[in-house]
């Protein structure tokens, strides 16, 4: 059977859509605003993945111009409440922008290189040990080839991997696929929370 691939942009001529057109940067820089700003959520905006379908079971011959009136006619606000939330968090940046420099910049990476990658690796070692200790097991963390695999560490003969518990939504969004066990773990107050 022939495999065959037709990208976003052939998707879009295909079904009348004109494709958006903006400066470089600029959907990169709006896409950030928007995940701080949460302004595409299913309480703005609608969940999307069920009010398309319903759309489609409504209309013979669906169009770009029948969605969009289908969808205002239900949803009259919300693509300015998401605006206005997304341009909110805009104006933010905008203030942010002229504290970035040099000394802001390595000061970020050296704390996600030196301070994150240690407290991450620090939940390793204390998640990894806890549960051991607690399911009367014995535990070693992973070599560097079996880092190279996704395993962050053994409990008794069990390969593990420990992520935030906020990964799954990220891993879906990139695809991966992880074939070990996955402890997730969140930061609390004072705490984190091991969901095994």
């Amino acid at each position: 059977m022939p495999t065959l691939k037709i990208t976003n942009r052939e998707i879009a001529l295909l079904n009348d859509s004109i494709p958006l057109k903006l400066p470089k940067y600029v959907p990169q820089i709006i896409n950030l605003a928007n995940q701080n700003a949460q302004g595409t959520r299913p309480p703005v905006v609608g969940q999307l993945s069920e009010l398309f379908p319903k759309f489609l079971s409504e209309v013979q011959t669906p169009t770009i111009e029948q969605w969009e009136k289908w969808y205002m006619e239900r949803y009259p606000n919300a693509i300015q409440k998401a605006t206005d939330k997304i341009m909110n968090q805009m104006d933010n940046l905008r203030k942010a922008l002229p504290e970035i420099n040099q000394q802001a910049i390595y000061a970020w990476v050296k704390d996600l290189v030196i301070n994150k990658t240690y407290n991450g690796m620090y939940y390793q070692k204390a998640i990894i040990q806890k549960i051991a200790e607690l399911e009367k097991k014995t535990f070693r963390f992973a070599n560097p080839d079996e880092e190279g695999k996704g395993i962050d560490g053994y409990i008794g003969s069990v390969p593990v991997q420990i992520k935030p518990i906020l990964y799954q939504a990220t891993m879906k969004r990139l695809n991966e696929e992880i074939d070990v066990k996955i402890i997730e773990y969140e930061v609390k107050k004072n705490y984190i929370e091991v969901h095994y």
